[in-house]
């Protein structure tokens, strides 16, 4: 039989995950493109705007592989494939122009 210290432990880790799990931020691909359009125009550091945006660098990293990516990962799972549709190319152009 567990003794109490231990059922109080393991019911408190269990209340952590579920905490970060339903913090976790989830980002549309509208916004992703946004943010990696935002640091490849190189106004402020990527440091600076990823603080700003709330996101770690390494994640920010992977957008813009997966970005580069042709056919990569990210495109396969449909998370870059707005960027060809007319409306957002548009303003990807006057964003980075």
């Amino acid at each position: 039989m567990r003794s109490k210290a231990e059922t109080e432990s393991g019911e408190a880790e269990k209340r952590v995950r579920d905490i970060r799990r339903a913090t976790r931020r989830q980002y549309s691909a509208e916004e992703k493109i946004r943010i990696v359009i935002a640091g490849l125009r190189g106004e402020e550091s990527i440091a600076e705007l990823c603080r700003k945006e709330g996101i770690n660098q390494n994640l920010y990293y992977r957008w813009v592989e997966g970005r580069q990516e042709a056919g990569g990962r990210y495109r396969a799972r449909g998370v870059f494939q707005a960027a060809g549709r007319r409306s957002t190319r548009g303003s990807i152009r006057r964003a980075t122009s």
